[in-house]
């Protein structure tokens, strides 16, 4: 007789403060408010904190929340949460704080990565903790949901279309285990128990028990019911692009009642969506993921209406009167009445001799969430000096043995945010050099094994030195997704589309003055990234897209 099987344990909230009736409190209302979902495990201070967490750790079971109130005596909040980190470090982490507590409270920020910090009485508890608390709890089952997965992914780490596909089943955020052949004797066995051979890398296994052998990322996207058609035949407005100028726009245009679709060819987030850490976004003061803001954006715009077709291209506009035609390349056509145009920009390729062959095989443009796990105790170059490469500098010192950033001009302050340079110069392990260029990379076996590197002097004078190197992930600035749109819309010499004034100087037909937003084209506006004349960062992008739809819904009245 087979014992049954116990249900599998909740996941817990850790909770901790020194002081018994505010630790009953606490405890008390998130049983209240999340009882069914976690279970809550309490602590008088930090040491029998990390006493529990030690041994959850042990049984192997999970945590979804930290919560730790700030004065405690011989351990601070603080101080426990950076030890706490290091057992469960996707946990989230909340500060309990009194207002007297608030500077703590903003260095902790910085400290551990803290995701909130609570002034304490919350009253009503409906009001000022459970929102909170509900919001982070969500975050952590989304990404343990990701970690956990019902898809796997069996490859070579070093493997172009190994990394395409765990790319962008991340991105789009589809449940998946990744298993290394080389490091994994789970993915072996598989293996030899489907009958597939290292010659047919990478397996997708799904959890219908289908088998696809190397398969393309729009055969994966079908049969996981990532990729839709299109349920109208007509559209108030069509957005190409899914970054944040685009999820604005779907979110603004579906909000005010018009029938919209958004169109993305890789995942919702755009190039944003790949950032490890967005510290300088309005009303988020711990930062947030680029994925976890494209997951709000995502559910914000269907939750309101929007249609979102993703892993599909805009292959060309086709302007008939009034009519606005969008050819996808699937072959199907999207009829609209206006169009936004936020197809953002792609990561710029380095042309240095080696660099091309080795990509995907310890070269990479972006995707430092993807890889950052698996360089662990590894050498890691970040080659760029704007805000997108120190975000990755800063995501990789917390896996990697040693991070060296190699930046082109002779500093950081032309092109990076302060606080970020801030923070890189406080990690040990990451070292910035300055007028330093890729020269070449070489490979072992098929996969990134050094990098030379010319730095100039100054005196001018310029010095070679070979590195030996795991990975390498570059962020060299970038390039218009506008080739679509040649001999439809004017761009200028790089690509990027003119818009208001500009549109207006480079063949406008109409007697009134082109929106701010609309380019040479009538009804088709622009947005984010893509415009020329543009600031790169997120929150003008998001402006720029929501700004879009106002000026949609002037043409459709004015014409």
């Amino acid at each position: 007789m087979s014992t049954p099987q116990s249900p599998p344990r909740r996941p817990a909230i850790v909770v901790v403060d020194d002081e018994p009736a505010v630790l009953a409190a606490v405890s008390r209302d998130l049983r209240r408010g999340f009882g069914e979902r976690f279970r809550v495990v309490r602590a008088g201070s930090g040491p029998e904190a990390l006493a529990s967490l030690k041994e959850l750790r042990t049984r192997g079971d999970q945590v979804a929340l930290l919560v730790a109130d700030q004065r405690m005596p011989g351990m601070s909040g603080t101080e426990y949460l950076v030890e706490a980190r290091k057992l469960f470090p996707e946990a989230k982490r909340v500060l309990l704080t009194a207002y007297a507590d608030t500077e703590a409270a903003i260095s902790a920020i910085n400290e551990v990565a803290l995701d909130y910090y609570l002034l304490k009485p919350w009253d009503p508890p409906e009001e000022q903790l459970f929102p909170v608390v509900e919001d982070l709890l969500t975050t952590w089952e989304s990404g343990a949901a990701l970690s956990a997965g019902g898809v796997r992914v069996i490859g070579h780490r070093f493997s172009k279309a190994s990394h395409d596909l765990r790319d962008f089943l991340a991105r789009n955020r589809v449940p998946a285990r990744w298993l290394d052949v080389e490091r994994d004797g789970e993915a072996r066995e598989l293996l030899e128990v489907i009958g597939v051979g290292l010659d047919c890398l990478p397996v997708a296994l799904l959890e219908d028990g289908g088998v696809l052998e190397r398969p393309t990322i729009l055969e994966l996207a079908e049969r996981l019911g990532v990729s839709s058609t299109p349920t109208e035949e007509h559209y108030d407005l069509v957005i190409i692009g899914g970054g944040p100028a685009g999820l604005a726009a779907a979110v603004y245009g579906a909000s005010e009642g018009l029938k919209t679709i958004l169109v993305e060819r890789e995942a919702p987030g755009g190039q944003a969506g790949q950032s490890s850490r967005i510290e300088n976004y309005l009303g988020f003061p711990a930062g947030l993921t680029g994925s976890d803001l494209a997951r709000r954006g995502t559910d914000q715009a269907r939750r309101l209406g929007a249609e979102l077709l993703t892993v599909s291209d805009a292959v060309s506009l086709r302007v008939e009167g009034a009519g606005r035609f969008v050819e996808l390349g699937s072959g199907a056509t999207l009829s609209a009445t206006c169009v936004v145009v936020a197809s953002g920009v792609s990561y710029r390729q380095l042309e240095a001799p080696g660099f091309q062959e080795l990509t995907g095989a310890g070269v990479y443009y972006g995707a430092a969430l993807t890889e950052a796990r698996a360089c662990s105790d590894q050498h890691v170059v970040v080659i760029g000096g704007a805000n997108s490469a120190g975000q990755a500098a800063v995501y990789f010192s917390g896996y990697a043995r040693q991070v060296t950033m190699l930046v082109r001009g002779p500093d950081l302050e032309r092109s990076m945010s302060h606080y970020l340079i801030a923070q890189l110069a406080e990690l040990p392990n990451v070292e910035v050099r300055t007028n330093a260029s890729p020269v070449s990379a070489a490979g072992v076996d098929d996969h990134l094994s050094t990098i030379t590197v010319a730095t100039k002097g100054e005196d001018g004078t310029a010095s070679e030195e070979t590195m030996d190197v795991d990975a390498c992930f570059i962020f060299i600035g970038a390039s218009p997704r506008t080739d679509w749109l040649d001999g439809v819309v004017a761009r200028d010499e790089r690509g990027f589309i003119l818009a208001g004034s500009d549109a207006q100087e480079a063949g406008w037909s109409l007697t009134r003055d082109p929106y701010l937003l609309e380019t040479t084209v009538p009804g088709v506006f622009v947005a984010g990234d893509v415009r020329a004349r543009s600031i790169k960062r997120v929150a003008s992008a998001v402006g720029e897209g929501s700004m879009s739809v106002s000026l949609v819904h002037q043409y459709l009245v004015e014409g």
